[in-house]
């Protein structure tokens, strides 16, 4: 035993013991944000549930959304008559009856020993609408401009509902900003040169052009809202819906194996390409999308020439004097600097100092709206890559660190110069090395919110940081970052409780985006290693 214990095998297996725990750990977690998260878009069954409490009897209509064991002692605390219960606990049902606009509520809990019965709700729609959440209801009619037509012409209005916001959302995100865009730049002329004959023609122009779109689009939304869906719900109560505020009706309870799955992958696409809505708890994350994979890709062009400079200075030209070891030193330290002091310094330096000058040099006649000189995509990026930086030219120095002199003095002995010897053939070698602390940046930079919250991340992003004008890309735009919207949706969400699916699904996202972006770079670092393993040999 002794011998066995000094030959270091324990620790071996110690060691192997507390890495496969922790993947389990990581590897649980993973599929347990992943089974609430896409567990949200699979069409759950609809129940009719007839309740009698206090001797009132009532029809309740939702899908069981939870269920949860409460002591029978803290209900008749809370004044609710226990008489009747049996055991120490009864089940609470969470029942998501929608409708908040007519029931003032998403929920209604019920406890089990008040449930009469419990049946599958017969001809029961889900409709999904622009505001107020999820309506269930069985559809009884349907009108247009105010005339009653068949129920089998839903489908058609609905398709035909969709074509308009589709032509609207278009009109207002392409001729609309361009009209915008065309506005902002005569009125910059105007302050430059003063009302002339041929800018005040051109004003009036697109006055004219704006009005013609303000028509056309008022012309849409009448051709919109003509249709409605009368819809009985569970209080026997007949409402009408507007076709305009409907964007999706399925009937759970008839679906098919196949079309629960089929109905699954279309709203997981809807909430990867839609925009938000609902003060983010309703609708997708496409913005969010964007802006977190376009920041890292930005964050990493700053971030790795600045890092590999660094790196190549403090190995291959700096000497082992007492500067060098101070900056190694500060290196180090940076990297254990709290990230919201980084967004501190980013707004400090970055928006208020670099981007005021900006403005005062580039952007005069725009003062005192500042253009650069306000937190955006551009200095969250930069903030991110000094946040990143110590981590680049660590891994980057190591990588130099682990080439043999030899290949060095070989170049230079074919006459190579120094600075031709890195670019050729020092720096390709590695590269593996340089990708690697580009993957730890990359996995860091993802999932930092504090300090993007100073520097240009917002809840709701009126445009993409890329579009159609020019110069097509606006570094100055603030955008929206998935981390950011799960602490929008987790805390400071009107209604948490509906929000709360979405707030696994945004995290499994946030997780998927960060490891296919790992697993591009490290893909690229594995192809770099093997090319240059003969010649580290």
């Amino acid at each position: 035993m002794t011998r066995w214990l000094r030959s270091g095998a324990p620790w071996v297996w110690l060691t192997a013991g507390a890495v496969s725990l922790s993947l389990i750990v990581v590897l649980g977690l993973l599929l347990l944000i992943g089974w609430k998260g896409l567990g949200y878009f699979w069409p759950a069954p609809v129940y009719q549930f007839e309740v009698q409490q206090n001797g009132h009897q009532s029809i309740v209509i939702g899908e069981v959304y939870g269920r949860k064991a409460v002591p029978v002692e803290q209900l008749t605390e809370a004044g609710i008559d226990t008489s009747g219960f049996d055991g120490e606990k009864v089940l609470r049902y969470v029942i998501k009856t929608g409708n908040r606009d007519v029931l003032g509520s998403d929920f209604v809990t019920v406890l089990e020993p008040h449930i009469v019965s419990q049946v599958p709700a017969a001809g029961v729609a889900v409709i999904e609408r622009l505001k107020n959440g999820r309506f269930y209801g069985i559809p009884v009619g349907l009108t247009d401009d105010g005339v009653a037509i068949p129920l089998e012409e839903l489908e058609h209005s609905l398709d035909q509902a969709d074509s308009v916001r589709d032509l609207i959302r278009q009109i207002e995100k392409k001729d609309l900003v361009a009209l915008n865009h065309q506005f902002e730049q005569l009125n910059a002329q105007l302050r430059n040169s003063g009302d002339s004959l041929e800018l005040m023609e051109e004003r009036q122009r697109l006055e004219q052009r704006f009005a013609q779109i303000e028509q056309q689009l008022l012309l849409l939304h009448q051709q919109l809202g003509r249709d409605s869906l009368i819809v009985k719900e569970m209080t026997g109560q007949e409402i009408t819906l507007p076709i305009e505020q409907i964007l999706d009706i399925w009937y759970p309870n008839d679906f098919t194996a196949a079309g629960k799955f089929g109905h699954w992958l279309r709203q997981l696409g809807h909430f990867v390409s839609d925009d938000p809505r609902e003060a983010n708890t309703e609708g997708g994350v496409f913005p969010a999308i964007f802006g977190t994979v376009f920041m890292v890709l930005l964050m990493s062009v700053i971030v790795t020439p600045l890092g590999v400079l660094a790196a190549v200075y403090l190995h291959e030209y700096a000497g082992k004097s007492v500067f060098t070891k101070l900056l190694r030193v500060a290196v180090i330290n940076l990297a254990g600097v709290p990230s919201i002091v980084y967004g501190v310094f980013g707004l400090g330096f970055f928006v208020y100092i670099v981007g005021a000058q900006i403005d005062d040099l580039f952007f005069a006649e725009q003062l005192p709206a500042p253009t650069f000189g306000t937190p955006g995509i551009l200095w969250s990026a930069l903030t991110l890559a000094i946040l990143t930086l110590p981590v680049v030219i660590v891994s980057t120095e190591e990588g130099l660190a682990r080439i043999p002199n030899s290949i060095r003095h070989g170049s230079l002995a074919l006459g190579a110069t120094q600075a031709e010897t890195l670019w050729r053939t020092v720096l390709p070698m590695a590269s593996p090395a340089i990708m690697t602390g580009l993957i730890l940046a990359v996995a860091r930079a993802a999932g930092e919110v504090a300090p993007l919250m100073l520097v240009g991340v917002v809840k709701m992003a009126p445009s993409l940081p890329i579009d159609g004008q020019f110069p097509y890309l606006h570094l100055d735009r603030k955008f929206m970052h998935l981390g950011y919207h799960i602490y929008d949706v987790g805390f400071q969400s009107p209604n948490v409780e509906a929000a709360r699916p979405l707030v696994y699904a945004t995290s499994f996202l946030l997780v998927t985006v960060i490891v296919g972006l790992n697993l591009t770079a490290i893909g690229i670092r594995n192809h770099l290693r093997e090319k240059f393993r003969s010649l580290e040999q």
